[in-house]
């Protein structure tokens, strides 16, 4: 029920509605503007180049998936597949769009390529699940740093130590779900769509098991991927004049990337801005700069997908 709820267009509309209104309420939304326009050019120039670059590493970590598992695309059309659900992406749930736009075409694909429609299906779905994960993972690593980073004594705190034991056990733990699921299951249940389509799932993420370079690869452009956002992020701080030092963006920052990968919200508007507002009060930056540093983040991030919408407009409507 929450998450047929959450799905919703409306719903996540009128969240995102709300939490603007609330927001504008208490925060000069004037200076915010003048804020986001007056941003010194070769920032903004900067930005969107690593943007681009974004772009293309995490095309390049999804080919390196696609190719272990030997799925049947070409570099050209995975980018096509990855650039255009990118676009479609934007008015799906955030965080979780893209990745459903990106399996639904990427399945489609495959099953015009080979006749073993179930396995092609489950590896296309698993490279994404994969990919979702491990960039998931090198978030929660950059959120550890940037605590190591800020905080003098956090070495040594437990929470620390905690922190980085979960996120290694659920990470791993991920690539034996299918021992999870089959076990958890009745056996009247691995018949039912549902069921078969998780064993499915699970299956095609665990032979990723035995693929430890090709994991490994990923997981090091994954770690590239939120560094460069958080470098992004700085430099338009740098631009809106802000002199919050870079080990406070290691801190911040993944939490409110994360924030945007909960589809909660429109295209990243709404709560994660509120939650960017409320984590740069600590370090004296006004609320009216930080909302327009977070519209700035949210805006260059849309940049990147005018590629996707190029070619969305020209191919066949396969996503919508």
């Amino acid at each position: 029920m929450i998450v047929r709820v959450l799905r919703s267009t409306w719903v996540r509309v009128l969240l995102s509605a709300a939490i603007l209104w609330w927001l504008a309420a208490r925060i000069d939304m004037a200076e915010a503007a003048r804020a986001i326009v007056s941003i010194r050019l070769p920032h903004l120039v900067a930005v969107l180049a690593l943007v681009g670059l974004d772009r293309v590493i995490m095309i390049h970590r999804w080919v390196l998936l696609l190719r272990a598992s030997g799925v049947p695309i070409t570099t050209r059309k995975a980018a096509d597949i990855f650039l255009v659900s990118s676009f479609v992406g934007s008015f799906l749930p955030a965080g979780v769009g893209a990745d459903m736009a990106r399996a639904y075409s990427l399945r489609s694909h495959t099953r015009l390529q080979t006749s073993a429609e179930a396995n092609a299906g489950g590896e296309a779905l698993a490279s994404v699940v994969v990919d979702r994960l491990l960039g998931t993972l090198s978030l929660g690593l950059m959120g550890v740093v940037g605590l190591l980073a800020w905080t003098s004594d956090a070495a040594s705190d437990w929470r620390v130590v905690a922190i980085i034991a979960i996120l290694v056990f659920v990470s791993v733990g991920a690539f034996w779900a299918d021992h999870a699921v089959k076990a958890v299951l009745a056996d009247r249940a691995h018949a039912s769509r549902i069921g078969r389509a998780l064993l499915r799932v699970t299956d095609a993420v665990s032979r990723y098991r035995g693929r430890g370079t090709t994991l490994a690869a990923v997981f090091f452009w994954s770690v590239a991927i939120q560094v460069i956002r958080i470098v992004e992020a700085y430099l338009l701080g740098l631009g809106l004049g802000l002199a919050v030092p870079f080990s406070y963006y290691l801190l911040f920052m993944p939490l409110g990337l994360l924030m945007l990968l909960l589809p909660i919200s429109v295209s990243g508007f709404g709560l994660p801005q509120g939650v960017f507002v409320w984590l740069l009060r600590p370090v004296g930056v006004p609320d009216h700069t930080a909302f327009a540093l977070s519209t700035l983040i949210v805006l260059t991030g849309l940049a990147g997908n005018i590629p996707g919408l190029l070619l969305w407009l020209r191919q066949d409507r396969e996503i919508l």
